[in-house]
Parts: structure tokens; C-alpha cells; sequence
């Protein structure tokens, strides 16, 4: 079984090498190919890749510049990928050794399977504190708010691509939380997701208090979308009195700040809920 890798990149010329070299020390002896979609950067990332091309003879760009959109620009790298089977990765991340090998061996025997992250290594400590739980490092993510069906992170999913052209690919209606999305649509079609504990990523967060409100506002906004969508698929209602709560504790919180692991945790939970308001009201929808 032949798998291709697809990296949706943009502007990622400060990380991506430490990707691609990882990838390259892989032991993985089965046939494989990374594809690197590049969504119109900036930033030298191609030369960064075809630099690379010409020590890896399975590396291939994909120019998918024509439309801002991960899910965009994975949908164009699978579209050139020529494997039985598929794994999404991210441009700043790192894979450790034997992921491939133990991805390659969870996709001989399920169709659909998800990584284990570990958040140490790429992250300081205040980063570390401020995202709390971290998710996906002992299993699938539950989603929570509200209970529904479990989940993974885009840049560790694996599946055999009929099941891809299946549910038709990666929804590009989604700025964010395509990849919640896809999982939902494939459980919902009776696939499962497996997790693979044995296949770990290296996953970067964000490090700035800036990055860290804007990623946490733009995947709050995510998923309200997600609730509109599936709130009639049996996903329980949500009560504007549960929101409120949320902005309850939220501000109450504010005292507890002690240092920059706890103001960034803040920023995070106030991203998020900001996002919330945004999403309600983008899809007209009480989803506090």
C-alpha cells in the first residue's frame, strides 16, 4: 500500500524544513511520496521544498494558491497524490521517528486512523501551561461543548482514500475545523477512528498571546459552524444560558492570572469566546 503524504503549507519558511527533514529520516521501507501544497506564500517556502525535491525524489509541490483555504489546499494535494492511502500533515509540526512505519501498519488494518500529538518538545513551558489539557496525547478528542463524536487533529489523520472521494473530500465551506468536519462525516457514515498511540507528532502551538487569541477565536467560530451543521444530526441544543455561564467563569478567572502561562491561558479562553459570539452570529444561531 502506497501512502502519500499531503503538507498544506503556507508561508511555513521558518519550519517547514524541520518537517521535510524529519520525513526524510524516516525508516519506512514501503512506497511513499510527500506532497506539498503550497497555498500562495510568500515567504520563500517553495524554494524551501524544491531545495529539498532534490535530495527527495518522492517530494512533489502542488501550487493551490488560486484559493486561501487549508482545506483547499489539502483537497489540491490529494488530488495529485497518486497513494491508496492518505495522511495530512502540518508545515510546523514535526513527525517523530517510526511514524510512518506505524501509520502505514494502523491503515493495513483501519481505514480511518488519527496520531498521537506530544505538545513538550516545540513548546515552552508557559505555552505548555496555558493550553491546559492537551489534547489527543492518550486518545481521540471528545467534543465536548456539545457531547458529540470524537475527533482528531487535521495533521494526524490517516485514511484510505476511497473513503476520502466517499464523502467528497475536505469541505471548503470551513475556514476552520474542516478536519472536525471530516470526522464527523465518515463516523456518520460508519467508519471509525482509530487511535494510533505508537505514531507521535511533534505539535507546535502558538507563541505569542496574539496568535494564541486569534487561534483560539477562529476555531471557537469553527465550531459553531459545526453546530449549525450537525445540531439536527444528533447533536444536543445548546442553551444561551450555558454561554452565559461560560462568560461567567471566564471573568472570574481574571484574578487567578499569576503569571504569563496563566494570562496566556486567559487570552485563549477570551479568544475563545469571542469566537463563539462571532460564529452565533455569523450563522444566526445561539451557540454561546
Amino acid at each position: 500500500m502506497k501512502l502519500s503524504v499531503v503538507i498544506a503549507c503556507y508561508n511555513g519558511a521558518d519550519l517547514i524544513a524541520n518537517q521535510l527533514q524529519a520525513l526524510a529520516n524516516q525508516s519506512y521501507l514501503g512506497p511513499w511520496e510527500v506532497i506539498v501544497s503550497d497555498n500562495g506564500s510568500t515567504d520563500g517556502s517553495q524554494c524551501i521544498v524544491r531545495e529539498f525535491a532534490e535530495k527527495m525524489d518522492n517530494l512533489y509541490l502542488v501550487d493551490a494558491s488560486d484559493r486561501r483555504s487549508c482545506a483547499h489546499a489539502r483537497n489540491l494535494g490529494v488530488a495529485a497524490a497518486s497513494g491508496e492511502a492518505v495522511l495530512f500533515l502540518d508545515d510546523d509540526d514535526e513527525v517523530s521517528s517510526g511514524y510512518l512505519s506505524a501509520m502505514s501498519a494502523a491503515l493495513s488494518e483501519h481505514d480511518f486512523v488519527a496520531g498521537r500529538l506530544e505538545t513538550t518538545k516545540l513548546n515552552p513551558p508557559w505555552v505548555q501551561k496555558a493550553r491546559g489539557r492537551h489534547p489527543q496525547t492518550e486518545g481521540l478528542i471528545h467534543y465536548r461543548y456539545p457531547p458529540f463524536l470524537p475527533h482528531a487533529a487535521g495533521c494526524t489523520l490517516g485514511f484510505k482514500r476511497h473513503l476520502y472521494e466517499v464523502v467528497g473530500g475536505l469541505d471548503e465551506g470551513f475556514t476552520t475545523c474542516e478536519d472536525t468536519d471530516f470526522c464527523f462525516r465518515l463516523q456518520l457514515k460508519g467508519v471509525p477512528l482509530y487511535f494510533v498511540a505508537d505514531a507521535v507528532l511533534h505539535y507546535r502551538y502558538r507563541h505569542t498571546l496574539r496568535e494564541l487569541f486569534r487561534q483560539a477565536s477562529a476555531y471557537s467560530e469553527g465550531n459553531v459552524k459545526i453546530y449549525k451543521k450537525y445540531r439536527h444530526q444528533g447533536m444536543p441544543e445548546l442553551q444561551l444560558r450555558q454561554g452565559l455561564y461560560h462568560w461567567k467563569r471566564l471573568l472570574k478567572s481574571s484574578v487567578r492570572v499569576r503569571d504569563k502561562g496563566d494570562l496566556a491561558g486567559w487570552v485563549w479562553g477570551l479568544g475563545w469566546r469571542v469566537g463563539r459570539v462571532k460564529g452565533s452570529l455569523k450563522n444566526r444561531v445561539v451557540a454561546l
